[in-house]
Formats: structure tokens, sequence, C-alpha cells
């Protein structure tokens, strides 16, 4: 029996079920790919209380649509404080946030030259401002685990979140592989920067058969950095932890993905080019959502082809 692992992306979400279903009835959608219906099991790597206090509410969650909503329901997280970084750190911090501030700027005016018609299909069209904090909330979640951040998100409790959430998603990957299998590992966001961590990363990742990541920041150069030595451009596909395929679905107007939406060149194999990046445009003014992701018609038939059915 094939098997799903999720890894979900940025900001705050609904509590693990309720995300888990979100995700499955996205995929099933429209007489799309019924996991359930297709003897396909599921999982979530689920780390949004790492750093987040409490999941939203659940009628916030069963009112939402799409992804959107739920990326900006949550207050916005607490900011940076570059004056008590390294100078090294803040350097990182102050380049990445330029770069996803130019990102973000290309989608406002693309979005709305090239498909106004599309608004109504927006539950919740969102302003400028609301779409800024989406991204701080990148830039923190983001800056968080890769410099493994010690966070306290509740009183009480006290995460160090790199290393918090490797262990989540290394047990749910050995779960995952534990099955008969295709094993096939698919993240959104900033999950798949935590996906592509523990595959190339943590000695403890089992192999997988296949990885799809969608809306992925890989391709920014910061984030690059942050993973080496393991990573480098000519060898950075995870060959040792992923036996099959590595499918990259980006939207050129993500602001999280379009800074260097496609990840081919930059995640070769024995410098060769392997990652098959695959162009996915959604509708509506915030194309991260991965409800929209997970109705693209290719993304379904490139997940079909990587669970065997």
């Amino acid at each position: 029996m094939s098997h799903v692992t999720f890894i979900h992306g940025i900001a705050n979400k609904p509590p693990h079920d309720q995300l888990t279903d979100l995700w499955c009835r996205s995929l099933a959608a429209a007489d799309g790919l019924d996991l359930g219906t297709d003897g396909v099991t599921c999982s979530m790597v689920y780390w949004a209380d790492v750093l987040y206090a409490s999941p939203l509410a659940q009628a916030i969650a069963e009112s939402a649509t799409n992804d959107a909503a739920l990326e900006t329901t949550a207050p916005a997280p607490t900011g940076l404080d570059l004056a008590t970084m390294p100078a090294d750190e803040k350097a990182w911090t102050v380049a990445l946030a330029a770069k996803l501030d130019v990102a973000l700027g290309v989608e406002e005016v693309a979005t709305r030259v090239t498909s106004p018609v599309h608004e109504s299909l927006e539950r919740v069209p969102l302003p400028w401002p609301v779409k800024r904090q989406v991204m701080k909330r990148l830039l923190r979640d983001v800056h968080h685990y890769l410099f493994n951040v010690e966070c306290s998100p509740r009183p009480g409790v006290t995460y160090r979140v790199q290393d918090e959430i490797r262990q989540r998603t290394v047990r749910a990957l050995q779960e995952g592989a534990a099955r008969p299998g295709p094993h096939i590992v698919v993240s959104h966001s900033m999950g798949t920067v935590i996906a592509y961590d523990c595959l190339k990363r943590v000695a403890g990742s089992p192999v997988v058969d296949g990885l799809m990541t969608i809306g992925s920041p890989l391709g920014l150069d910061e984030i690059q950095d942050k993973l080496q030595p393991e990573w480098t451009k000519d060898d950075g596909f995870p060959a040792e932890r992923v036996r099959g395929t590595w499918v990259n679905v980006y939207d050129m107007l993500d602001p999280v993905a379009a800074f260097d939406p496609r990840l081919a060149n930059d995640y070769r194999r024995s410098k060769d080019t392997v990652v098959d990046d695959l162009n996915e445009q959604n509708s509506g003014t915030w194309r991260h959502d991965i409800s929209k992701y997970l109705a693209g018609p290719q993304l379904r038939t490139k997940l079909r082809a990587l669970l065997g059915l």
C-alpha cells in the first residue's frame, strides 16, 4: 500500500487531523486524486506548535476554503531582533528579507496586470499589508529553523526549533518507510526546506521513493548557504535517501518561490540535471495557497505517477 508523508508550510495551522483532512480534500476535490479510495495512506509532519502558541480555532479551520485564510488568520509573529544577532546572522536575515520583498512586489504587480478576472475566485483577496505579514512569517519561520533558535511558544515549553522539527520529521519518515510503499514525501513552502534538510543532512532519515516540493524557497541563495556543506550545486540532489524522482512544483507568481522557482540547476546529481521542475499556474491574488496547488491537474498527474497508481 502506498503512503504519503505531508509536511506543511509557513504560519499557524488548525490541529493536526483537521490540517491533514484539508490537504486530502484539496487533492480529491472535483474528481481529483482521492488517496483513501486509491488505497493510499497518509500522515502529516505537524510542526506549527513549535512556533505558535495554539492551533487555529476549529471554526476558523472549518470555514477556510483555502490556505490563504489559514496563513493570514493568526497574529503576526514576534519580529526578528536584528540588534541582538551576530553580524553574519544579521546579514543573512537582511539579505533574505530584501529578496522576499522584491518577489512580493513583482507578484503584486503581475497578478493585478495579468489576472484581474480571477479576483472573484479568491475567497479572501489579500491586500499588500497582509501579504507582507505572511512573508514576515516565512522569514521568521525559516530563520528559526535554519539557525536552530530556542523558542518558547507557550509557558513552560521550550524547543530548539530545528532539533525538534527534525525529530518529528524523521519519526514520520521512519513510520512511512515501514509500510510496503512506495513512500512519497509531499512538502509545501517551509516544509520543503524541512524535507530537504532531513533527507540530505540527517543521518537517521530513511530512504523514500519520491519527493515532491511545492511553492519552495529552496532556490534562494541564503537558504542554500545554510544547507552547506552537504549541499552543493553539482551534487545537491539527496540521492542517498531519495531513490526515485524529485518533482518541484511552482507558480511563477508565488512570492515564496518566485525569486528562483526552478530547482533543477541548483540540485544536480553528480552534475546531471535530474529534478523535474513543473510550472503549475494558480489563480487569484495569493498564489502560494496549498489548496490551489493540490487542485492542479499537472501536480495530481505527477503524484499519481510517483505513487504508482
